[in-house]
């Protein structure tokens, strides 16, 4: 009986994941079979293939602006996990290896930074950016995305340092080390699977965040991909395929990352969420 219930719970999940994972991966298949139809065929044949691939939509979408796009998206994504990164994991090691009056309100204030919506600071950072004269620029997306993120990282990042030996830190001491190098020489290269589970979460958010790249940036030579796909639509009718293509496009650099990374995201998520 035992064996009985213990095989039917494991067909109960594995029908579970099934249906989860379709729901999951169907609407990419079906992003990535339309990006090859022609526009009759997208409105004609929704659930059906191409009766010819029309991988030009791709190569139009990259000419038509994607590739600018594609390149500025990449640019703020890289420097805002290393902004995240470098901040937060300084930040946490203060709040897991120091003990002073302000500590426990910066964790309290980190914590409420999480629960804060950025759609309700949108008019203040809006006056702060043309106050510091940098909307319009790469910065306007960058430093944003960093103050939101940071939150979540810190509190991550912290909880995984409290997890380190003290041992270790002791004997660094001894050996004359100061609290900058076992910051960098010990903390960090244990810390590499809640760092790359941070990354990915930054890397996530940077990549597909829309309101501020709407409003703070209005040069098309600072548009990210959420904004730029914006252009690709017409007052009258949109070429639907090289929309999606574009959309493909812009997904596949989180996919890879995801699936490079996945061992390494899920032992951080698991470690960094044992302690607080």
């Amino acid at each position: 009986m035992r064996k009985q219930k213990i095989s039917l719970g494991k067909i109960l999940v594995m029908i579970m994941l099934i249906i989860d994972a379709v729901i999951v991966i169907y609407p990419l298949f079906w992003m990535i079979v339309s990006s090859l139809k022609s526009y009759n065929e997208i409105y004609q044949k929704v659930w059906g293939f191409p009766e010819k691939a029309l991988f030009s939509n791709y190569k139009e979408a990259w000419v038509k602006g994607i590739s600018r796009y594609f390149l500025n998206s990449l640019l703020v994504t890289i420097i805002t996990i290393f902004g995240v990164l470098i901040v937060a994991s300084l930040c946490a090691y203060g709040l897991s290896r120091y003990k002073f009056k302000l500590s426990a309100i910066i964790l309290l204030a980190c914590m409420g930074g999480l629960m804060m919506n950025p759609q309700v600071c949108l008019i203040p950072i809006y006056s702060l950016l043309n106050t510091l004269h940098i909307r319009n620029t790469y910065w306007a997306l960058i430093l944003p995305y960093i103050a939101f993120r940071l939150s979540l990282s810190v509190l991550l990042i912290r909880s995984y340092f409290l997890g380190i030996p003290r041992e270790m830190e002791e004997s660094a001491r001894m050996d004359g080390c100061s609290d900058f190098t076992i910051y960098q020489r010990i903390f960090m290269p244990i810390s590499k699977p809640i760092m790359v589970t941070c990354a990915i979460l930054t890397a996530y958010y940077a990549w597909n965040e829309f309101l501020f790249a709407v409003i703070f940036i209005d040069s098309e030579k600072y548009k990210t991909i959420p904004s730029g796909l914006m252009t690709f639509r017409d007052a009258l009718s949109t070429n639907w395929g090289v929309m999606l293509a574009g959309m493909v496009i812009s997904a596949i650099p989180l996919i890879v990352m995801f699936i490079v990374l996945q061992k390494q995201f899920i032992r951080g998520m698991t470690a960094g969420s044992v302690k607080g």
